[in-house]
Order: structure tokens, then sequence, then C-alpha cells
């Protein structure tokens, strides 16, 4: 075994890639770019080396720059990871050339399978099941189109050197191919450096199955079972799952053959992956061979008990199989969810920023977290937006739906957008459920997976106002018993009138859509619309309430002037308007906080010489027959409040004396 390797990746793989490292007393090395200095990899790794600038091209697809760190490093190999340079063979001859070992397959292996074409084409040779198509050489766009018009529409156009989803187009006409050829060549020569494309029969309702096999250096060659990943939007894998819903003990053993006989057909050593395609029961078809770890691995992990990257490292050093064909396992059934920094709503678009809340499912036995971040990275615009990837085993699959819905719940997500309700709602979803899963589901019924109902956007919104309510009072309360006016009854926040309810009106956004809610403080309690509100706990993140006889459960972070309400599984993101605020830059820059109107000042919520976060509550004022929360315009520190509780003041009086920050 090695006692040093150097992981020649980044993020979630990077970080899987040590755990095990660890556990076998392997040191790690890891490499980063300037835009990944502060990483969870570089931060788990036991050492680590600047390689370049933040463009991959100029870091972690620098072979020269790799081959040097790990030669520096003294790793006696370099583990890939997947992407980047996983599935290079310059790559992989530049190891060998520095007499370091490549956990990976043999060279020729990856010559082979490097083109999906050239792939195809062996496959013929070695029987393994194909697609119908053209995957020759010719690629004159007349020529195509002719093939395409014999064959019949649809047909899919695939870059030979593709991967991702990228250099794909579905074709369903003669008129449409000539346009759709042009763009997946030029999509292809961006992606890959080369625009060949093949041509297939387009199956309309595709199950995606592909099986992990390994090999070894002795000619031993075993299927670990299939896994389905045919949840998919645009053409990229979201959910997969181990083994496949529906497959039969006779279908299994049919393609992991196959699979085998792939493998055997280009001598192969390692991890790889073959790709089927089917839409029929029994009948498959190969796509293609990846010649690296999967990013779905874990769900084989969780079926075998496997640890798939010790069995990299070991075959890699020269060790046999672990294991028989007969003697792996196939226990329960695993999904793993891909957590995207991405805006749903918003076609997928990737999110950066910086991660402020990044609450994950408590870890066990059956809940499996693999992150490549932490609360308070930054998510950057140069590399894939993916955060981590969640993985739940079951003893059934019923059971593995239950248990990734509830840890999907759970996982809690602020700064920047991600997919997590999207994917609880796929889970749900009735064709899901019931293993019915093809390559073109997400696209089918992305109205009822891209947005969450009205209503639970508007009980999240009861939520956020309600909750603004009693956080006012809670940090009222927190003043007082610090001394901030503790004697004083001005400083009460409860509503209390010497005769009548009193009554306040919130409107609470999410974007352009805006919510109206009254909050009347009745006596012993609040009402939210007019419907008696009963919280049976607060603590200024768990909110638990019942209202109009429903139980709602919250969890609720505000950062900066934005509420985050995770309530029913999902994540709603709102801000409190009010006329009565004004937050704008010309207070900012006054450096103080002016009375909107005339009205009486309630409560201070915040002590002198406090330093507080932009939107921080800090007082209380009573307009017209309103209350509203003053809040900080920006970050800084609180030197005097220049009104006192019960004082009367007028429209543009200044209220706090307030020093803000200088920009960073």
């Amino acid at each position: 075994m090695f006692t040093k390797i150097l992981i020649a990746n980044r993020g979630e793989i990077a970080c899987r890639v040590i755990k095990t490292c660890r556990a076998l007393g392997v040191s790690t090395v890891a490499v980063y770019s300037e835009a990944d200095a502060n990483s969870r990899h570089v931060r788990l790794a036991d050492a680590a080396y600047l390689i370049g600038r933040a463009a991959s091209t100029e870091s972690y697809l620098n072979i020269d720059r790799v081959i040097a760190a790990a030669k520096q490093s003294g790793a006696q190999a370099i583990h890939p990871g997947y992407g980047f340079l996983s599935e290079n063979v310059a790559f992989a001859e530049a190891c060998q050339q520095a007499e370091i070992t490549f956990i990976g397959p043999p060279i020729e292996a990856i010559r082979a399978m490097a083109s999906k074409s050239a792939a195809k084409q062996l496959m013929a040779q070695a029987s393994v099941p194909l697609v119908p198509g053209y995957h020759g050489d010719h690629q004159s766009p007349d020529f195509l189109r002719q093939y395409a018009d014999d064959m019949g529409y649809p047909v899919l156009i695939k870059a030979t050197a593709g991967g991702g989803g990228k250099g794909m187009r579905v074709v369903t006409s003669h008129d449409e191919f000539h346009a759709a050829l042009a763009s997946c060549q030029r999509e292809a020569k961006a992606s890959f450096g080369d625009d060949r494309v093949l041509l297939e029969k387009y199956l309309l309702t595709p199950r995606h199955i592909e099986i992990q096999v390994f090999g070894d250096a002795y000619g031993n060659v075993v299927s670990l079972h299939e896994r389905d990943c045919s949840a998919q939007r645009r053409h990229q894998k979201v959910v997969e799952e181990a083994p496949a819903p529906n497959m039969t003990a006779e279908q299994r053993a049919a393609m992991g053959k196959a699979a085998c006989d792939a493998a055997r057909a280009v001598a192969y050593v390692g991890a790889g992956t073959v790709e089927f395609i089917t839409n029929e029961p029994g009948a498959f078809y190969f796509m293609e061979m990846n010649t690296r770890l999967q990013v779905e691995h874990p769900v084989t992990e969780l079926v075998t008990g496997l640890d798939l990257v010790e069995w990299q490292l070991r075959i890699a050093a020269g060790e046999p199989l672990p294991l028989t064909q007969a003697q792996i396992p196939l226990a329960g059934h695993a999904i793993e969810a891909r957590i995207y920094a991405e805006d749903p709503e918003k076609g997928f678009l990737p999110s950066i920023g910086h991660l402020s809340h990044f609450k994950l499912p408590p870890a066990s036995p059956v809940v499996r977290i693999d992150a490549g971040v932490e609360q308070g990275d930054d998510i950057s615009p140069y590399y894939d937006p993916m955060l981590a990837k969640l993985i739940v085993w079951g003893e059934t699959r019923e059971r593995a739906v239950t248990q990734m819905l509830a840890a999907l719940g759970e996982f809690q997500i602020a700064g920047v957008g991600n997919n997590i309700d999207f994917l609880s709602r796929l889970i749900d979803h009735p064709m899901f459920r019931a293993g019915r899963v093809d390559t073109g589901l997400i696209e089918r019924e992305r109205h009822v997976l891209v947005s969450p109902s009205a209503t639970a956007v508007a009980d999240a919104a009861a939520t956020a106002g309600l909750w603004s309510v009693l956080e006012e009072t809670r940090q009222a309360r927190v003043a007082a018993h610090a001394g901030v006016e503790h004697d004083s009854p001005w400083s009460g926040t409860d509503g209390w009138r010497i005769s009548g309810t009193y009554a306040r009106a919130l409107v609470v956004a999410r974007g352009e859509e805006q919510f109206s809610l009254t909050i009347a403080y009745r006596h012993g309690g609040l009402a939210l619309n007019d419907q008696t509100v009963d919280v049976h706990t607060f603590t200024g993140v768990d909110l638990r309430y019942s209202v109009g006889g429903q139980r709602h459960h919250a969890d609720v972070v505000r950062l900066e002037r934005q509420i985050h309400v995770f309530q029913q599984g999902c994540h709603f993101e709102f801000s409190l308007r009010d006329p009565l605020t004004v937050l704008g830059d010309e207070q900012s820059e006054q450096g103080g906080l002016n009375a909107p109107m005339p009205g009486k000042i309630i409560a201070h919520l915040v002590a002198i010489g406090d330093s507080v976060e932009p939107g921080a509550a800090l007082l209380v004022m009573e307009a017209m027959k309103m209350e509203h929360t003053l809040c900080a315009p920006a970050a800084g520190t609180v030197r005097a409040f220049l009104c006192a509780v019960g004082d009367q003041v007028g429209e543009g009086t200044e209220l706090v004396d307030f020093a803000t920050e200088a920009p960073a």
C-alpha cells in the first residue's frame, strides 16, 4: 500500500478520497488554485500545494504543475477523482514518465474508451449490444442528415468526446438537423476540443442504467451491480439509486455480464462504469464506459458495504480484487441526491456567494453526507456548483425514499441558491415513488417540480411575519435583562393598551410577491389574521406554533435583511417591508437613523456601544397606531440613542447616533 498520495482534484471528491486515506493510514496531499486557498479539501489534507490561478486551465488542468506538486511532495501515486484530468491520456502518460502511479486504468484502456464512437465499434466486436446509429468518421453534414433521415426521427446527436450533457442535441425532424448539428459541434469543440459527433436513435422514454465494474492486473473482472441514473435534467444526472427499480435478477445478470465483457475487451484495471440505456423489458444498449470513479459511487458502497476508493488504492498498489463475483453482496436500497448551488426557479442557473448558513442532517448508519464545503465558505464562479451529496440507505426502496425526504427536510442552506426543495419535490413525485423514472421525467413534470405550492409559500410568509414580532419581543427582553431601560414600562413590547386591542400590519415579500399580514396583541397572546396563535416553542431559531387548528414547525434564520424560513421540508427567503422604515443609502451615508414620520419611541432593542450587522433591529417606534422596528442601515456601532423611550418625535428626527464600519 502507498504511504502518500496526491489528489488531483477539489471539492467533495477530494474530501471523499481523504476520508478513506485516513482510515488506511495513507498521507494525503491536496492541490489547489488561488480561488480554493481556503477550501475544505485543503484544510483536510496533510499537505497542500498551490498550482495556479482560479481558471481550471491554469491549475487543475495543468498537467505539468500537478506532476511538479507530486514530485515535490514525495507522493507515490495520484488519485484523479472524477472530471478534470481523470480520463486524460496525456496525464496518465505524464504520471508514468514521472514514475508516479496513476490510480486509474491502463493508458490503452483510457485511450480506447476516450472516443464514444471508437468505443462503440470496439463493443460491437465484443458482442455488447449497441443503440442503432452511426459511429463512423464521416462528418459531412449532408451525409449525417441523410443517415438520420434513413434511421428515422427522433435522433440524438452526441459529441464523440463528450460528457456531462455537453455537445448533445435531440433532433425531431429533417428541417431541424443542420442547425442542431452546427450547435452541437460548436459546443463540443469549445468543451472538448473535438467537434466530431455520432448519431443514435433517440429512445423516447429511456432509462439510464450503469454497471460498476472493477478489474485487477491479474485478469479478474467483477460487477458490483447496477445503478439507475435516469433522473436527469439536460442530460445531467440529479438523483441516482441502487439497485435499479423493477430490475429482475435475470436482467441484472445479463447487464453485469455485458459490462464485464466490455471491461475485458480493453484489459481493464481499476474502477470503471459501463453505461447502458434501455426502454423496454429485457433490452439494453451500450452507451459508453467511464474510465474513472463516478459521482454516484456512494450508492453502490451502501448496498454492497464496500469502500470503492479503498479498492482503487489496493488495485493500483498491485493487489488482486478483494472479492470474487459470488462474494459481492447486495443489501437494501440506496439513493443519492446531488446538492447544487443553483436556482431551479431561474432555469437552474448556478449561484455564487457566501455560504452563510449550512446545516447538515445528522449523519448515521443510514444517512451519509459527502460535502466539499462548510458554513462560511465562499462559492466561486470557477468550478462545478456541486456543494455536497446526500446519500441514504433503507431496507427497502420505500424506506429509502422516506429517509431521503426526511434528510432533505433537515438540510438547510442560505447565502446561495440551491436545489434542495426541487429534490424534495422530485423524490416525492408519484412517478419517482413508483420507480417509474425515465430521462425525460424532470422536463415533463417541470411545472410541479421547480416551484413550491402557493399554500406552502403563504404558510411560510405567515411564519416569517410571526417570527419577526416574536423576535422583537425576545430581543427587548434580552436588552432589559442587560440593563437597557430595565425598569421602564416603556420597554415592554407586548402591545398592551389602556383600551382596545392593538394590531399591527406587516408586509412580507418573496421577490415581487407580497403577503399582507395583521398581527393583533390580545390578552394572553397573539392573533394572526384574526386567528388565535398558540406559540408552543420559540428559541429565536426554532419556532413551533398552531393557528386555525393547524400546527407549524419551522427553523428561522435572519441573515442581514433577509428572513430565511425552513418549513415543511422547504426553504423560503423573505424580506419584511414596511413604508415606515427607511434603510436606503441616504441614511447610511448620514451615519444615523431618522424617524420616517411623527410617532412615539416604544423600545430600544440594543445597548449603547453594541456592534450590529446590517438589518439588525435597533428600536421600536409607534406611528399611525402601528408599531415598526427600525433597523441598522449597515454594519456599525450604536454610539447613542438620541430620543428616550416614550418620547414623541417628529418626522425626520434623528433617532440614533450610528457609526458605520468602513468597507473592508
